[in-house]
């Protein structure tokens, strides 16, 4: 016989079985019911535990002088911020009794806001339970940072105390505005490049971003590399800071000098084609002279009486004159086709009979003009197709963005044998440096050709790009054209040009040191459609040219 008593056992077992039953009935009730009513709402709860993606941005690249001195350079800046609804009680205690405490020391990181005023900012704050209330408005240095993070409360960590932080990459530049359109600038904290070689090389300083997760685990996000970012690299640049800051001061001294209204200096090392100074100063409206725009590779300007050297270099190279040939220029007023060409002496009479050297050593107007309107002016083709010969008007591949080629044109016949975009004028007009249109750093292109023996160089900007102590990629100097014109030519060209400075209107750019060569321009600037003097007449004043003559090393205009 059983010691137990099923009649009164198994109602009991009964009972549990039926109860654990609907228990388990409940609990799939519950878990279908969560599953679909309640997907949506427990999917979002879900998704505040995880962050899937997270990009994560690398470290920008630096840009360095040519002997490796930073120019622009990426640190960390912060804006920091309260959350008042983190912490609970606990926290919020603490905040009454450390509040002062903390407006003083905030007044004493930042003394020109009052300690009153921070007390009735953080208190607004308070008051609303934001959980991202600015503390200060302005982004902050990594220093003033960590002054901040000793004080109470902001000392605690994020999820007890509520102080946060939002981290921006910035761009700083030792050298301050030093070639700045040339080195170039980002969009503040979107990290998007403006101009310069910020812009031309933004893919290879940007680096590539990361991807992270992020999990909560135990009140506190945890962030899991799934990959890391790569950071950009450096480029080295051929800009020389002291040249560079020797021209830049140099420049505003002139433009002051002159009241003018837009500056340029470029300045070339002749062997290599390396720029080592690049300044463009424009006149403000507070009369301060800043970098506003790269005048130097993007203005499409005519460039005066420093092109009738490429001129004169067609001519004798075609051999149609030499060194001695002579011209009338009368008393500084000749008609050329119906329009009077003026020498800058018209008034004291003209200079009379020139041998070719002094037309240029005088920029003579019509000296230049009658040379070439009598040997070209039936076959101006000829002519135009000289200068592109002499690399004027090959377009250089400014790795700048805005850069532009020069505009030279050829003249076009229809069908007739009629000129259709030329006129009898154009000719002795293009011969001194109108109707055309050539940016200074061509024209310094073509003067540092003649001072490199007749072998153009293509401007360069950057020399390498580095990634740590690798060197990525090598950019060697890039030989344009082999020879601009004919061995004799160039010789005859060159003491022409340093006779320019040694005796002729160039005199100002001579030195005691070392001889000069080069040629001055004077244009008057054209005001499109309102002409040359809608206004007043604006000038374009210039000198392009080498040194030392003997032994050129730079090249500028």
């Amino acid at each position: 016989m059983s010691k137990f008593e099923n009649k009164k056992i198994m109602p009991r077992y009964s009972v549990i079985a039926i109860v654990m039953t609907l228990i388990c009935i409940f609990i799939v009730g519950k878990a279908f019911y969560i599953m679909t009513a309640k997907h949506d709402y427990w999917m979002k709860v879900a998704s505040r535990q995880k962050k899937d993606s997270v990009s994560v941005k690398p470290v920008r690249g630096n840009i360095l002088s040519c002997d490796g001195q930073l120019m622009a350079s990426s640190i960390p800046e912060f804006k920091i911020y309260m959350d008042f609804k983190a912490g609970g009680h606990k926290k919020d205690s603490m905040w009454l009794a450390n509040v002062d405490k903390i407006c003083e020391g905030l007044h004493r990181i930042f003394p020109s806001k009052s300690i009153a005023a921070f007390k009735r900012n953080l208190e607004e704050g308070r008051k609303d339970m934001d959980q991202n209330w600015p503390i200060w408005d302005k982004r902050i240095d990594y220093n003033t940072y960590t002054e901040v993070k000793k004080l109470p409360i902001f000392c605690m960590s994020g999820n007890a105390g509520g102080f946060h932080k939002e981290v921006f990459d910035s761009r700083r530049r030792p050298f301050g505005s030093l070639a700045q359109r040339t080195v170039g600038d980002l969009y503040g904290a979107k990290d998007m490049a403006r101009c310069g070689l910020e812009l031309s090389y933004d893919s290879i300083l940007r680096g590539t971003n990361g991807i992270t997760h992020r999990r909560k685990v135990m009140n506190k996000f945890l962030s899991i590399t799934d990959t890391p970012p790569i950071d950009g690299a450096d480029i080295i640049t051929t800009i020389d800071v002291n040249i560079q800051d020797l021209a830049e001061r140099s420049l505003i001294n002139e433009l002051k000098d002159i009241n003018g209204n837009v500056g340029v200096a470029i300045v070339m090392e002749v062997e290599t084609g390396d720029i080592k100074a690049i300044v463009n100063m424009s006149k403000c409206d507070d009369g301060e002279y800043r970098e506003i725009k790269n005048n130097a590779v993007s203005d499409l300007m005519e460039p005066g009486s420093v092109f009738k050297t490429a001129s004169m270099m067609v001519a004798l190279d075609d051999g149609v004159v030499d060194t001695t040939y002579t011209v009338d220029t009368g008393c500084g007023v000749w008609n050329m086709h119906g329009r009077d060409m003026k020498d800058h002496n018209w008034r004291k009479g003209g200079y009379q009979v020139l041998t070719l050297p002094q037309t240029l050593m005088y920029s003579s107007n019509i000296g230049v003009s009658r040379i070439i309107d009598d040997h070209y002016g039936n076959d101006p083709e000829r002519f135009v197709r000289g200068l592109y010969r002499t690399g004027i008007a090959t377009d250089l591949h400014i790795p700048l963005v805005g850069a532009t080629s020069p505009k030279i044109r050829m003249p076009k016949k229809n069908r007739r044998g009629e000129y259709v975009n030329w006129s009898k004028t154009a000719l002795p007009w293009m011969s001194i440096g109108y109707e055309s249109q050539v940016p200074p750093i061509s024209t310094l292109t073509f003067y540092n050709a003649i001072a490199n023996g007749g072998r153009m160089m293509r401007p360069r900007f950057v020399k390498k790009i580095l990634k740590g102590d690798q060197v990525i990629a090598e950019f060697q100097p890039e030989i344009i054209k082999e020879h601009i014109c004919k061995e004799k030519t160039l010789h005859e060209l060159q003491t022409i040009l340093e006779h320019v400075v040694s005796q002729g209107l160039g005199k100002k750019a001579g030195s005691k040191s070392f001889a000069v060569a080069g040629k001055t321009g004077t244009a008057q600037i054209s005001k499109g459609i309102g002409g040359y003097k809608e206004g007043g007449t604006n000038y374009l004043l210039s000198f392009a040219g080498y040194f030392p003559a003997n032994e050129p090393r730079y090249s500028c205009i």
